[in-house]
This record gives structure tokens, C-alpha cells and sequence, in this order.
């Protein structure tokens, strides 16, 4: 079992606690962000290929 004394770490926990926070919300963040650019990525290589194809006709 988890001691209370590691939830409060050592007296420092107001700074810990947020610092891990914000530190987990930048990853996520940064996961979000990179999906959101592949699929806007793959929506202008899709558009690019059917230009192609249409300009071969």
C-alpha cells in the first residue's frame, strides 16, 4: 500500500503535483496534435493523387 507520505512528497507536492499534470497534458497534447496533422496530411495527398489522375485523362 501507498504511504501517505509519498502523496504528500516529502512537503513539496503543491509543486510536484502540477508540474506532473502539466507535463502529462503537453504529451497529450503533443499526440493529439501529430494525429491531427497526419490526417490533414493524408486529406491533401488524397486530393493531390485525384488532381493527377483527373490531368491523365
Amino acid at each position: 500500500m501507498i504511504r501517505a507520505g509519498f502523496w504528500a512528497m516529502g512537503g513539496y507536492a503543491r509543486f510536484v503535483w502540477p508540474s506532473i499534470g502539466f507535463a502529462l497534458s503537453v504529451l497529450v497534447w503533443n499526440v493529439w496534435s501529430a494525429l491531427r496533422h497526419q490526417a490533414r496530411t493524408l486529406v491533401r495527398v488524397r486530393r493531390a493523387l485525384q488532381m493527377a489522375r483527373s490531368e491523365e485523362s
